[in-house]
């Protein structure tokens, strides 16, 4: 018993060490079994989708619960055959998703990819025959700078839950182009545009490949790495984010 109070406060400790007290959404202290660097109860706050999507997109749908192709994806088919997220990007998810991606809080992958498996699990046109998840690669310089790649924590975690094989070395970002998130709509389609490359052909050839990253705003950089997945043989392109914009 001694032994086992000792390892508990030396537990503590660490975990002091290396995590926040309060909560870095709203201040609150964190106090709960388990709880770290954002509270349950914001956890909690997470905004459910509405019932309505786009068939391919997975574009959220605010007054209908129909299942249909949007006027986009009619329009202008992307290359992958499927995407779905899990959540909003909007409300507290936003800013747990801004603490994972850019303050350096990689732990917050795990309750991420958690969520995003609960939520999406039962999505059978997802997962059946899925054979290989690709992350979103950043750039070498891009990674160095930020630490990690979110879209690879992510995919590890979805693969190892899910059993399915991950691989980060197939899709490689090859231009260091400017951040997705500064440019407009058709200025992130011109962006991306041949800054992807598939290094592993063999590894795509005629497989079903799954896509991970963290966020679809526009779905330029999904698309044009399904583009390139295509190309290079692959059989089908699907993606999963955790949050939509």
């Amino acid at each position: 018993m001694i032994i086992t109070g000792w390892l508990q406060t030396i537990e503590k400790y660490i975990e002091f060490l290396l995590f926040p007290s309060f909560c870095q959404v709203c201040g609150r202290f964190l106090e709960g079994r388990g709880e770290k660097i954002v509270c349950s109860q914001c956890w909690e706050r997470i905004i459910l989708p509405p019932r309505g999507r786009c068939a391919r997109c997975g574009r959220f749908y605010e007054q209908e619960k129909a299942e249909h192709l949007c006027l986009d994806c009619q329009q202008h088919p992307p290359y992958f055959n499927l995407h779905r997220s899990a959540f909003p990007y909007e409300g507290v998810l936003r800013e747990i998703i801004l603490l994972f991606k850019f303050r350096g809080y990689s732990y917050l992958a795990k309750p991420l990819a958690g969520m995003a498996i609960r939520r999406l699990k039962k999505e059978a046109s997802l997962w059946e025959g899925l054979e290989l998840l690709l992350p979103i690669p950043l750039h070498p310089r891009r990674t160095k700078q930020r630490g990690y790649n979110q879209a690879q924590l992510l995919a590890k975690i979805i693969g190892r839950e899910l059993s399915l094989e991950d691989d980060s070395r197939v899709l490689q970002k090859v231009v260091n182009v400017p951040p997705q998130s500064s440019l407009a709509e058709k200025a992130r389609r011109e962006n991306v545009r041949n800054s992807f490359k598939v290094r592993s052909p063999d590894k795509v050839k005629d497989k079903v490949i799954g896509l991970v990253d963290d966020i679809y705003t526009t779905g330029a950089t999904l698309n044009e790495c399904s583009r390139m997945l295509s190309q290079a043989g692959a059989k089908e392109v699907r993606a999963l984010t955790i949050a939509r914009a």
